[in-house]
């Protein structure tokens, strides 16, 4: 940048020039001022410039206001990069965490959508399964509807007449030690071997055709039960049996139809067997049938008084005894595995830390040595027979216990006989004076 004067014709005399260079940011104040040069001053000159201090410190006021002004603008552009730099940032940094969220959401939706596919996988494959078993399970019969009055006395009959000579050969099976021929079996039913092999032959046959017949009704029985531990095949399969357990108590001369009557006979089929298989812990009838009461209750009155209930007030709430109800609860626990790690990872399992059984220490043994001698003395004031009976049927002589039926077929008396006969037996025993020393042991054990 340079500042001259203009020359004028009027007067000889030259005004002074100040030349200096460009300001650069990287120059300090001082440096533009050394850079300026003034010419020498001519002394002899009539017109010269008598106050040469003056314009030089006009001159230098100038240049410093242009200076700061340089300096200011060279911030406003420095700081407008950096706003600059800044809203581009921000703008990326938002295109970023859209994009981001966009991936996310669309990651969300495949998630959902796979899960979507695997339930509906899951319920085709479950849906292709009931209907392949109900395509083998309903099979069509030659006339594609129930029997007729006259085919299901004709049926019935012939699965009374099979019940009857499968009861006798059980009979001789037990008498004898050696395996049953079929003309030792026919000579106990009292007929020939042709007839024999006759009455097995249709057995067969209507056993066939009434559980073809009804197994429709089997499965809308069965199909009710789903979910309680069996599975629709088992629950179809026990109603097969209770269909046919009931065709052969059937009567025809009561007027009734046969699937009317059966269909009772196969809910308890499959109620029984629900109970006895369901769980690895069986659990008597009575107790299998009140654990859904028990639960039930329990639901609600978690809901109304919002807090676990007690066995007093769930006892209550059934109108039963709560010791029957805390019965049913401990029971209806699932089982636990001694072989199962006490804590996950670890090495120590359960059979580690449980006790043995009471009978292996000296004092156990030598217990149940004295209450067996005390048992022997209490039934010598019976009979030979109902010693035996009370034997067999608490299992006294080390063997299973036995109902009474089976303890009936063994001395070859009615089931209600023996039962009279037990409940006889106990009478007299409850009688003698022997029975308190019997409850100490109850008690101390």
């Amino acid at each position: 940048m340079a500042i001259s004067g203009c020359s004028s014709t009027n007067h000889s005399s030259t005004l002074p020039t100040i030349s200096f260079s460009y300001y650069s940011p990287t120059k300090s104040c001082h440096q533009v001022f050394n850079n300026l040069q003034l010419p020498p001053s001519h002394s002899s000159s009539k017109h010269a410039l008598k106050s040469t201090p003056e314009v030089t410190f006009a001159t230098s006021t100038a240049t410093h206001e242009g200076v700061t002004l340089t300096i200011d603008a060279a911030k406003a552009a420095r700081a407008a990069v950096a706003s600059a730099f800044e809203i581009e940032n921000f703008l990326d940094f938002r295109e970023r965490k859209k994009d981001d969220e966009e991936k996310s959401w669309r990651n969300g939706v495949l998630m959902r959508r796979k899960r979507r596919r695997k339930r509906r996988k899951a319920f085709s494959e479950s849906v292709e399964n009931e209907k392949v078993i109900m395509n083998v399970a309903i099979k069509p019969t030659n006339s594609g509807q129930y029997l007729t009055p006259k085919q299901e006395a004709e049926y019935t009959l012939c699965l009374k007449e099979e019940a009857r000579v499968e009861a006798v050969r059980k009979r001789i099976e037990e008498t004898s030690e050696n395996e049953v021929t079929l003309a030792q079996w026919a000579k106990a039913a009292g007929m020939s071997k042709n007839s024999l092999d006759k009455v097995l032959c249709d057995g067969r046959e209507a056993q066939e055709r009434i559980t073809r017949c009804y197994r429709r009704l089997v499965i809308s029985v069965a199909s009710s039960y789903q979910g309680k531990g069996l599975s629709l095949q088992d629950l179809i399969q026990e109603g097969n049996l209770g269909l046919l357990h009931g065709a052969k108590k059937f009567n025809p001369e009561k007027g009734y139809k046969l699937s009317t009557y059966v269909y009772w006979w196969i809910r308890q089929a499959i109620t029984k067997a629900i109970a006895k298989k369901s769980k690895i812990t069986r659990l008597p009838g009575s107790v299998s049938e009140l654990v859904p009461r028990i639960c039930e209750a329990n639901a609600v009155l978690s809901r109304r008084l919002r807090k676990l209930p007690t066995c007093q007030e769930i006892a209550e709430a059934v109108k039963r005894d709560m010791l029957t109800v805390w019965l049913a609860l401990e029971r209806n626990r699932e089982p636990i595995s001694l072989d199962q790690p006490i804590v996950a990872g670890a090495s120590m399992s359960l059979q580690e830390i449980v006790a043995g059984p009471d009978e292996t220490t000296p004092e156990a043994i030598v217990k149940k040595q004295f209450m067996k001698r005390d048992i022997e003395k209490l039934l010598k004031g019976l009979c030979d027979r109902e010693v035996n009976i009370l034997r067999l049927y608490y299992g006294l002589n080390g063997n299973t216990p036995q109902s009474f039926e089976e303890i009936g077929r063994h001395l070859e008396l009615s089931r209600e006989r023996v039962r009279q006969i037990s409940c006889t037996a106990l009478t007299k025993l409850r009688q003698t004076s022997m029975v308190n020393d019997l409850i100490t042991y109850i008690l101390h054990s």
